[in-house]
């Protein structure tokens, strides 16, 4: 199949999966990707991540054939996501934050389904590899030069006229596909504007560097804290995540380019989740005890009923969502911080919200018991 059918068989098949933004790069990655990749690993700024700084994992970012031999092509689909907040969400400090991205269905499941599925409808003798933010791969370089957006000062891939809320996913191909050349990189509109970098509660967005690549200090960064890191969160951070149990979307949210564009309707799939109820198309287990008291949901959960979640109860919460990954202890150590900074600003602390943390101090995880802790004691000050 000469390159210009197979670029019009992936547009069809992609926009049939609902895959409507689409873009083909070079199989290559610039050198001053690869170089700032490096640098960045060579700071320290990836801090617990140590998958990121495996000599394996990061010669395969820097030569995408280390990945599929014979590479040619890398056909990258963005996703959106929903964007609004529920009313009074993040001021009622009383109710956790997740970030956007998590409050509905695994993107990483469901957007590699339609990669597959992508990846299926090509003739048997193209080989195809998906990947959807798991794979050795600089995802967003990859999108900027399949002309999705450029980079911004937050890291973030961001689109002229749709921002950047979208989920990235790339198929790396054998196979040439016409435009992989011709796409060409979006420009950088970034400007003088700094709204991200000086909304950044922990100081994490350090702006560009010499050759204008974006840098991010992931030791201080919210998400990070939240997600990636194993055990405590460093004690003068924790009052500066406010409400965020999970995630962080603060810099997009001050971004100019989100404040531009509606919300795009997306996968209903990625849509948040009320009391009571599990992300689309994930069925309940036998067994399962799903209601609004052992599922708050991923909309407007209240911190007192986030706290009081057992085992069973994270299970049923997290299966087939991203918040999975924080796990059961991360996740009630990242409540314990957001009831703290709860409990700082009132004169008054509700009872319940003391006798969940009581219960917590006793909890058989360290981890949890010393966030407990320092909950309680934010409370007495």
């Amino acid at each position: 199949m000469d390159a210009h059918t197979l670029a019009h068989r992936l547009r069809s098949h992609a926009t049939d999966l609902g895959l409507v933004w689409m873009g083909v790069a070079p199989a290559t990655i610039p050198d001053r990707d690869v170089a700032a990749y490096r640098r960045w690993i060579q700071t320290g700024h990836h801090g617990e991540m140590e998958y990121l700084a495996r000599p394996d994992a990061m010669a395969r970012r820097a030569a995408l054939a280390e990945t599929l031999p014979g590479v040619r092509s890398v056909v990258m689909v963005a996703e959106p996501y929903p964007p609004e907040d529920a009313e009074g969400v993040p001021e009622d400090r009383s109710l956790g934050v997740v970030a956007r991205y998590a409050r509905g269905r695994d993107y990483h499941k469901v957007l590699l389904r339609k990669l597959q599925a992508l990846a299926r409808s090509l003739p048997e003798d193209v080989g195809a590899r998906p990947y959807v933010d798991t794979g050795p791969l600089l995802e967003r370089a990859l999108g900027r030069r399949a002309g999705l957006g450029w980079q911004g000062k937050n890291t973030m891939l961001i689109h002229p006229k749709r921002g950047s809320y979208f989920f990235l996913g790339s198929l790396l191909l054998d196979a040439e596909v016409e435009g992989a050349e011709e796409a060409g990189e979006v420009e950088d509109h970034c400007g003088t504007c700094q709204a991200c970098l000086d909304a950044c509660p922990t100081g994490a967005l350090l702006g560009r560097d010499e050759t204008g690549a974006p840098v991010m200090d992931a030791t201080r960064c919210i998400s990070y804290l939240t997600i990636e890191q194993d055990g405590p969160i460093p004690e003068e951070l924790r009052p500066l995540l406010g409400n965020r149990v999970f995630g962080c979307d603060i810099c997009q949210e001050v971004c100019p380019w989100n404040q531009r564009f509606a919300a795009e309707a997306g996968e209903p799939g990625y849509a948040a989740r009320g009391a009571g109820e599990r992300p689309v198309g994930v069925e309940a287990l036998p067994a399962e005890d799903v209601s609004a008291e052992t599922h708050p949901g991923t909309e407007t959960p209240p911190l007192v009923e986030l706290m009081h979640m057992t085992r069973d109860d994270w299970d049923t919460f997290s299966r087939g969502s991203a918040i999975r990954r924080a796990g059961y202890e991360g996740f009630k150590r990242n409540v314990a911080v957001a009831m703290g900074n709860w409990l700082a600003v009132l004169e008054d602390p509700p009872e319940a919200a003391v006798a969940v943390l009581r219960e917590a101090e006793g909890d058989e995880s360290a981890l949890v018991r010393e966030h407990a802790t320092w909950a309680l004691g934010r409370a007495q000050k």
